[in-house]
């Protein structure tokens, strides 16, 4: 009889969870973990996941927690996590280490750097398999991986960083001033206030085209996450008030904020292809922007498929395993 196997990708951000079943992903969840406050959030995560994971045997894992600011280095993020999880969890841990596979918590702790961020390797290692040439593309709420799936090159975020491979740019969490110094408004160029007053989430309600399910985290000024709400941290930026501007007028102001993103991403993508020898003939769209990274595959004259559809999974599980790519691949991996 099959086991069940939980897959975990454990970020700084979020607890992503997939449960598979005969070879197949049953359910999916991603749970607000914000471990910049303490290693309690995880916790609570593995708490609020009870019922998804209960009964399960299996726990497969990846994480990029260990970047967190609340350790003191990359490996004792690593290793804290490893503790941790292994006190929470009852059943067989298997931890990945991307080119080197599964092991188990004692041998992952003897080179926590191969455990470290490798959660882009266990989804690449999976598209590979069953499409090949493919480039993937997962924008999820902080970070953009861009993967030639049958060879990526940069194994740590330092490295894909360097080769195109890691844009630090997310669909949510990323501040506006971070994107953009400047902004057309009503006709005029506008300089931006280079501080935190609103995020991408809040450009992207202002456009209408962010789900209601996707940010789970609190805004910049801890207010609510209404259209009205996000334009007026949105205006903050222009050193404006909301009233000052219509809707419409706004928006295009957002609509080139988001603009400026996606092209940060296509330049990374465009490197990523300039590799001699690297070739796509499609792409794998995976994370909560994975609408965004289709249009980069349009832009490309690429045929795009998203990751939940590419592993044959059915209705919610299809989207939430697309936004959860990681963890749902991590945990097919481990059912092979």
């Amino acid at each position: 009889m099959t086991k069940a196997i939980i897959g975990l990708d454990v970020g700084g951000a979020h607890l992503k969870v997939a449960r598979v079943d005969h070879s197949r992903v049953v359910a999916v969840r991603q749970i607000a973990c914000p471990l910049w406050q303490g290693l309690d959030q995880l916790d609570a995560a593995l708490r609020e996941a009870g019922p998804l994971i209960s009964g399960a045997e299996i726990f497969a894992i990846t994480m990029t927690a260990e970047l967190t600011e609340i350790f003191e280095s990359r490996e004792s993020g690593v290793l804290k996590i490893l503790e941790r999880l292994r006190e929470c969890l009852s059943g067989e841990l298997r931890i990945y280490m991307g080119l080197k596979g599964f092991t188990a918590p004692q041998s992952a702790a003897g080179d926590p750097l191969s455990v470290a961020s490798a959660n882009f390797l266990a989804t690449a290692a999976l598209v590979a398999r069953l499409r090949p040439e493919a480039l993937l593309i997962d924008m999820g709420s902080t970070t953009t991986d861009i993967i030639a799936c049958d060879r990526p090159l940069g194994l740590s975020d330092a490295e894909r960083m360097q080769t195109g491979e890691l844009v630090y740019t997310g669909f949510t969490r990323t501040p506006v001033a971070s994107v953009a110094t400047r902004a057309p408004l009503a006709g005029q160029w506008q300089g931006l206030a280079r501080d935190g007053f609103a995020s991408m989430a809040d450009v992207r309600r202002i456009l209408g085209t962010l789900a209601d399910d996707v940010d789970q985290h609190v805004t910049a000024d801890g207010r609510g996450k209404t259209q009205g709400e996000s334009l007026t941290r949105f205006a903050r930026g222009f050193g404006r008030d909301a009233e000052m501007r219509h809707l419409e007028t706004w928006q295009v102001s957002a609509e080139y904020i988001e603009e400026r993103q996606l092209r940060s991403i296509h330049d990374g993508v465009l490197q990523v292809l300039s590799r001699p020898g690297t070739k796509a003939k499609s792409v794998v769209t995976a994370g909560i922007g994975a609408a965004a990274a289709e249009r980069i595959a349009t832009r490309l004259a690429l045929p795009a498929i998203t990751f939940g559809e590419l592993i044959g999974a059915t209705n919610d599980e299809c989207i939430w395993a697309t936004r959860c790519a990681p963890a749902a691949a991590v945990a097919l991996l481990a059912a092979k």
